[in-house]
């Protein structure tokens, strides 16, 4: 498994890189094809059913029209505006009281709510990742936000695995660990201060510090949510797409709202 996990970062990163790198339209097509995909797993584990998941060639109506609603957010992603940004809030607040009531997002008796919620859960927020990058030419604030929050799920899975015992959420996560918990916190407070320094971005210490307190946390829940939305769907993982790491969903799973946290941090704290 580690070993999947490895090289499936090892050819992955360098083309999520180039791509961030070049922007424009290629950029655009590749996230709409990925938050698509995930859309796509997420209507599958969550719409009614018998037995497992039906396999991707065999979709169903809804989740084609997930698929299309999601694509055509992203396309009209260029109209986020901070009437989107309170919606977005809306959303993921609404997605964590679901956590917190443990009430499991499973559509199992009206399949059209798992695909409008597929694409105001994975459309809206994962959309952020088109404005964030237009903030500047070369995605430095998009690198910030990946790399964040990969340093936060990197020092929370290492010490985890290595010194954690006291399970932080059993019912829904039952690998996450106090102790992990609290190591990717630290880890992703230092790590988003050091790339904002390395990427020059126009932060001041302060104001890195505090995006620094922000994003780690926000990452944890954003990664405890889809966790609760497996759960009740009684599934690992949302596909096998992703070899080592599950399906696409579950690497976007933080970055779902992290990214719209940078985002905002950057144009209503920052520019």
């Amino acid at each position: 498994m580690l070993a999947q996990r490895l090289i499936t970062a090892a050819l992955g990163i360098p083309l999520i890189a180039g791509v961030i790198l070049l922007g424009g339209p290629l950029y655009d097509i590749v996230l709409a094809a990925i938050l698509a995909v995930a859309a796509f797993e997420f209507c599958a584990i969550v719409s009614p059913r018998d037995g497992p998941p039906r396999p991707f060639w065999k979709p169903t109506l809804w989740q084609l029209l997930a698929v299309a609603g999601v694509i055509l957010v992203v396309v009209r992603a260029d109209r986020v505006d901070d009437e989107i940004g309170v919606v977005s809030g809306i959303i993921a607040l609404w997605l964590v009281f679901t956590m917190i009531r443990n009430r499991p997002l499973s559509y199992r008796r009206f399949a059209w709510m798992g695909a409008l919620v597929a694409v105001v859960y994975i459309g809206v927020l994962g959309a952020h990742f088109v404005p964030l990058r237009d903030l500047d030419g070369d995605g430095k604030w998009v690198f910030l936000a990946i790399l964040g929050t990969w340093a936060t799920d990197t020092f929370a899975y290492g010490t985890g695995r290595l010194i954690g015992r006291r399970k932080i959420a059993p019912r829904i996560s039952p690998g996450k660990t106090l102790e992990g918990t609290a190591a990717g916190l630290a880890g992703g407070l230092v790590s988003v201060i050091v790339i904002a320094e390395v990427l020059d971005l126009p932060m001041s210490i302060g104001e890195a510090a505090l995006l620094g307190a922000l994003l780690p946390a926000t990452a944890v829940v954003g990664d405890l949510v889809e966790s609760h939305i497996k759960r009740g769907a009684g599934v690992k993982d949302t596909s096998e797409l992703v070899p080592g790491h599950g399906g696409f969903l579950d690497r976007l799973d933080s970055l779902l709202f992290t990214v719209p946290l940078v985002y905002y941090f950057a144009i209503w704290v920052v520019l």
